[in-house]
């Protein structure tokens, strides 16, 4: 019979436990999916008015929080809920009268449990926030270590540090302070139950006997301890416990855009509402598989227009219309599958443009093209011979970033990913800015050939890539200066002209007799 009874028990301890863990798993795999799914989908507004550290924090501590000690705590709360309720049974049963005071008591416990999560959870955001600042500091000393040592400001960065530490370290302090004041009140409260069943047991005198006796007091001793660890698992727990539709109802149709003709109008943008326009009342049509430049001085809105036909911008006013759709009408994922870029990439800025993983993950992440088609854009980027001098060749493990290529490769393997996943559109951000000017010519050439059925915007400080164009569109400013044939610009003698004679294009041997 006791071997039943503690095999009852022991299976009934591991069917607890087994319960716990697996909610525990299913709420941390469910909790985390969903924030990188939130977070993916996030406008660019949040990245710039949110850092680093706070990102991070919340795939790294909070998920923390629920792998590790949410079950934990959980577990135990309930253990201690049972062994509270068993124990002031056994009391009640012995001493009737004990429940009188139980009812007091346990308002108390109420009182100062609600008061001190209200405190204690205000404590643990700020403990949070003076963490994400940590985490912020020591990326961005690893991002700019090599600028650092160049001016000599080892020091002041390691002060820095020290000093983002010593603010959390303060907030974390106040976490511990707020412990122990609850301890100090849960103990008192304890103390008065303890005190209560001992004058229970002597104003009954001789009407009970003293094994009784002995054992409600004994019992009040232990609910002492049980009460307090329960109160504050309860508090552990609840304190702990601290975007546009990527699809819509209407879908683009399956050859969208089958023509390549894209449509501003009085379009404006803006990254946040506390700054000015980005853009200003832009309008202006391509024709189909027409080539457009798009020039301007640093801040004239060059990249923000390109964002904005993804939609990384919200518009501000106006509209973007793609072959008599308007963009805004339909979801973000229909939209952004339809268009093709070749981003800006320039060293030190975090731009996920290569991922950790093979070559031939990065150029086909959905595995839809055969190794042939891989060697053939590569090929046609000029990369064919490095990969082949690569012992493993397509597999070849690319690090963090695209660390071990240089800036050049990575946006020759753009290019490539590119010309796989060929579109209609396809925006060109300053695609070349990173490589020499020779293998600048080549891709040119490739771009032209392999894209001569699709309409080209293309984003550029070098004017030599965009010379050729059959339209050009200068702006300044956010706003259109000028949108002509570049060599009617030449003609007029206004920015474009006044651009193209600083690069010293027009003073070159044979192109200025070609343009004019």
């Amino acid at each position: 019979m006791q071997r039943q009874k503690k095999a009852t028990s022991g299976l009934f301890v591991c069917s607890g436990a087994y319960v716990i863990t697996r909610g525990s798993l299913a709420a941390s795999r469910t909790m985390y999916v969903q924030l990188l799914n939130n977070v993916l989908h996030l406008p660019i507004q949040f990245f710039e008015t949110n850092s680093t550290g706070q990102i991070i924090s919340r795939f790294t501590k909070d998920i923390f929080i629920i792998d590790m000690r949410l079950h934990y705590y959980l577990r135990l709360w309930v253990n201690c809920t049972l062994d509270v309720i068993g124990t002031v049974l056994v009391i009640v049963g012995a001493l009737p009268l004990f429940i009188l005071g139980i009812i007091p008591l346990v308002f108390f416990y109420f009182s100062v449990q609600r008061y001190y999560v209200a405190s204690s959870r205000q404590i643990r955001r700020l403990t949070e926030a003076s963490h994400s600042p940590v985490i912020s500091h020591f990326s961005e000393t690893l991002s700019g270590v090599s600028t650092i040592r160049a001016f000599g400001h080892q020091q002041r960065f390691i002060q820095q540090y020290k000093e983002v530490v010593n603010e959390n370290l303060v907030c974390f302090y106040n976490n511990v302070i707020s412990n122990r004041w609850l301890s100090v009140r849960l103990e008192f409260l304890g103390n008065l139950m303890v005190l209560f069943a001992a004058l229970l047991a002597v104003l009954a005198g001789n009407s009970i006997d003293s094994a009784t006796v002995g054992l409600s007091i004994s019992y009040a001793l232990n609910i002492t301890h049980s009460l307090n660890f329960w109160v504050k698992k309860a508090c552990e727990i609840e304190t702990n416990a601290v975007a546009a539709p990527w699809i819509m109802s209407r879908r683009p149709p399956l050859q969208w855009p089958n023509k390549g003709v894209v449509e501003f109008i009085n379009y404006q943008a803006q990254y946040r509402d506390d700054l000015g326009l980005a853009l200003q009342d832009i309008t202006f049509q391509t024709h189909g598989e027409e080539k457009i430049g798009i020039v301007g001085r640093t801040g004239a809105g060059k990249s923000t227009l390109s964002n904005s036909l993804f939609r990384i911008v919200e518009r501000a006013g106006g509209k973007i219309i793609i072959d008599g759709i308007d963009i805004s009408t339909i979801g973000l994922h229909d939209l952004r599958g339809k268009l093709n870029i070749i981003p800006q990439v320039k060293p030190m800025l975090p731009h996920p443009v290569l991922f950790s993983g093979t070559l031939q993950m990065n150029l086909d992440p959905l595995n839809k093209y055969s190794d042939s088609k891989l060697w053939e854009v590569l090929e046609l980027c000029h990369l064919k011979e490095f990969v082949q001098s690569l012992p493993e060749k397509l597999l070849h493990e690319i690090s963090e970033g695209g660390e071990n290529l240089s800036i050049g490769q990575r946006q020759l393997v753009c290019l490539a990913r590119a010309l796989l996943r060929k579109t209609k559109i396809l925006i060109l951000d300053e695609a070349t800015a990173s490589i020499d000017f020779e293998t600048d010519k080549l891709v040119q050439t490739t771009i032209r050939k392999e894209f001569s059925d699709c309409t080209i915007l293309t984003i550029a400080h070098r004017l030599q890539s965009i010379i050729d164009s059959d339209r050009v569109l200068v702006l300044d400013s956010g706003s259109i200066v000028e949108f002509e044939a570049p060599q009617n610009l030449i003609r007029q003698k206004g920015l474009f002209y006044e651009m193209t004679t600083d690069a010293g294009i027009t003073q070159e041997s044979g192109t200025k007799n070609k343009l004019l």
